[in-house]
């Protein structure tokens, strides 16, 4: 299997990198700001903006031979040559500006290193609270929490109740379709906890939450460094045929429906199925 992995200084690097956008956020959350749209009707803010700048730079220098694509600057780049790069930066400098908005807290910043369509390393900084999850593929899902860091796992098997994820922002009848088959199919029933952003694959990665299924778009940037937490403490993210995601490989960065999931021997297909 091909790695493009980081050095321990990299992964400290990458670390204060999102640990400065984090604060740079901190910085417009805890004041006044302006709700701009983008082109899709996706808000924008000046923290968006002042996270982009921090982590495309940052990255810039740590890891000068490798690309970045940003959520902020995706637009900049065509599929003709982004699809040339083997290794690429895939960002989202706030994911959860509709939470951040809200003012709930429940936002992120996502960093995640693809090498030929695979997530090598992930890393989900969470600004409100300061925990930090991060991985690197052949090793072990960690979260800090200031200088204290250990490590994380799954819960496997899963508990009962399952213990559901739903997105804080998106609802759709699928998905309400789906949390009633799960209710009842899985043993136990379900308990379903609403959450924004990245965040819900960091709560599975640590045991607090076993199922995330999406219906629905996301972006690439969304998803790609959860998913390496998420698989280096034991869990997988899947699309509808039981496949793991994969990145960079088509023009359009939506991804499809998808699973995550703590303990991946979990009959989710067949409950979702149903």
């Amino acid at each position: 299997m091909r790695q493009a992995l980081l050095s321990p200084e990299q992964i400290e690097g990458a670390i204060a990198i999102a640990r400065a956008a984090a604060a740079a956020i901190l910085t417009v959350y805890d004041g006044e700001f302006a709700v701009e749209r983008k082109a899709d009707a996706s808000p924008v803010t000046a923290a968006d903006m002042a996270a982009h700048h921090i982590i495309v730079d940052g990255l810039a220098r740590l890891t000068p031979d490798i690309p970045v694509l940003s959520e902020e600057s995706a637009h900049e780049v065509s599929f003709e040559q982004r699809r040339e790069w083997s290794r690429l930066w895939l960002v989202d400098p706030l994911d959860g500006t509709r939470e951040f908005v809200k003012r709930n807290g429940e936002f992120s910043v996502n960093l995640a290193l693809i090498d030929h369509g695979e997530p090598v390393f992930g890393l989900i900084q969470a600004p409100v609270g300061g925990a930090l999850w991060h991985a690197q593929r052949g090793g072990r899902a960690y979260r800090r929490d200031g200088d204290d860091e250990r490590e994380v796992r799954v819960r496997a098997p899963a508990a009962q109740p399952l213990r559901v994820a739903a997105s804080r922002s998106f609802h759709s009848d699928r998905a309400d379709r789906a949390m009633a088959r799960l209710q009842r199919e899985a043993p136990g029933g379900i308990a379903m906890l609403s959450l924004g952003s990245s965040l819900k694959f960091c709560r599975i990665a640590e045991g607090g939450l076993d199922l995330y299924p999406r219906f629905g778009p996301t972006s690439e940037w969304d998803t790609a460094a959860g998913q390496c937490v998420l698989e280096a403490a034991g869990g997988a993210v899947f699309d509808p045929q039981g496949r793991p995601f994969r990145y960079n490989q088509r023009a359009d960065i939506l991804n499809g429906d998808f699973v995550a999931v703590g303990d991946p021997a979990l009959p989710w297909k067949e409950w979702l199925d149903g």
